[in-house]
């Protein structure tokens, strides 16, 4: 039985490099770096003292000023991000657009952190009493969506999945399923973060996880190249529409491009480190060139997760040689090379880069890759290409060994 097609209606983004996906697009096929030193608490002692920080963030638009005060930034991203991307998609708070409840599948990969560490200072420091009573609401991961439901009216299936750095992807392949099943017709999905924060910082320095160039902030993400020493903390959030080939139509809206499908799979291995070989990434990929009904050989993208860690980068890369046949015909990309490691929200907004990718036509570059690995294969472009995208993959992985790949293509009715 045919699977039901499903297409992306609109687009959002909050990122370093800007609040407009227009915007945020032209300035990474610019090469703009958005990782900055960071201003907005003290880390002169930290050993990182950068990151991809989202600065001047205004959602007076979306949010009403007293919830702004309150919520979590990791709320206050998926919102914006959110109500941008049905914006797009010509969906009004409280209208029957679709003869099913609408949907929404927004996570996190660590929740509301500012809350969080900040209520446990006042517990240390004030006592019980004067913890907040917002503390549970706004630092739990699903309260994103939830919120963004209220506010549009949404009543469809509604919560948060948390796979560390697979997130985004593992929310858009569950969104996806819904349609499939017919739960939905139309589904908001990606994923949001706001973990620059001291304790954010400091326990990914523990880990010895972070890039340390701090004399060159942004220089340091270089996924690829054999200089590189460490990822980059970004935040944000990117979320997109999901809807129904028959449920646009009928709406007579936009349509961006084609979801084909996804794949998951699992490391089994290390809680942070990658399956050496990549025998389990190249499985996930395998899953969702199925999932989607394509050939390997038809894939001509790929947006990579490509963190710019010494060991995961080549990892990714051995299991992509493993699944597509040709990888000097493959042009590949690493987004977090200009707006670091959004965490939880880094597939949502990679997402958004590789929808961007199939309707303009055009590739961002990989700027800080100046002496690649000799074993990279794949074409990775130094200055912003065209490309006619045939079939496009975007990979995730997160803390776990959680493994998610997505497919999307050009709409051709």
């Amino acid at each position: 039985m045919a699977k039901k097609r499903i297409v992306v209606t609109g687009m959002g983004i909050v990122s370093c490099l800007g609040n407009d996906v227009d915007t945020f697009y032209q300035a990474l096929l610019s090469g703009k770096s958005g990782i900055t030193s960071i201003q907005h608490f003290p880390c002169e002692d930290y050993p990182t003292r950068f990151a991809g920080n989202i600065i001047d963030f205004d959602p007076s638009e979306y949010i009403d000023k007293k919830q702004a005060r309150r919520i979590d930034k990791c709320i206050a991203y998926g919102l914006v991000a959110g109500k941008k991307a049905l914006q797009m998609a010509k969906i009004s708070p409280n209208q029957n657009q679709s003869p099913k409840p609408i949907g929404v599948l927004i996570g996190s990969g660590m929740g509301g952190m500012s809350i969080f560490a900040n209520s446990v200072q006042d517990l240390l420091e004030k006592g019980h009493k004067r913890v907040s009573p917002f503390f549970v609401p706004y630092t739990i991961t699903n309260m994103a969506g939830a919120l963004l439901a209220i506010d549009y009216g949404f009543t469809g299936p509604n919560y948060s999945i948390s796979t560390a750095c697979a997130t985004g992807n593992n929310c858009i392949v569950a969104a996806a399923e819904h349609i499939r099943k017919g739960d939905a017709d139309i589904m908001v999905c990606g994923g949001t973060e706001g973990a620059i924060i001291p304790i954010g910082l400091a326990g990914f320095c523990a880990l010895k996880a972070l890039s340390q160039r701090n004399d060159a902030p942004e220089k340091a993400s270089r996924p690829w190249d054999l200089q590189r020493d460490g990822f980059v903390m970004g935040e944000g959030a990117g979320v997109i529409v999901l809807e129904s080939l028959e449920s646009a139509l009928a709406r007579n809206v936009p349509i961006l491009a084609e979801y084909l499908g996804g794949g998951l799979s699992c490391d089994a291995f290390d809680m942070t480190s990658p399956r050496p070989g990549g025998a389990t990434i190249a499985q996930c990929i395998r899953n969702a060139l199925e999932d989607a009904g394509v050939k390997a050989e038809d894939v001509n993208y790929v947006n990579a997760h490509a963190t710019s860690t010494p060991a995961g980068d080549m990892v990714e890369i051995a299991a992509l040689k493993q699944v597509l046949p040709q990888p000097e015909k493959v042009l590949i990309n690493a987004t977090k090379s200009m707006v670091g490691h959004a965490l939880g929200a880094a597939a949502g907004i990679e997402a958004v880069v590789t929808i961007k990718t199939i309707t303009d036509g055009v590739a961002h570059p990989n700027p800080n890759l100046e002496d690649p690995e000799p074993e990279l294969a794949f074409h990775a472009p130094k200055k912003a290409e065209k490309i006619d995208v045939k079939v496009a993959i975007s990979n995730s992985f997160g803390f776990g060994g959680h493994n998610a790949t997505i497919v999307f293509a050009p709409y051709r009715p």
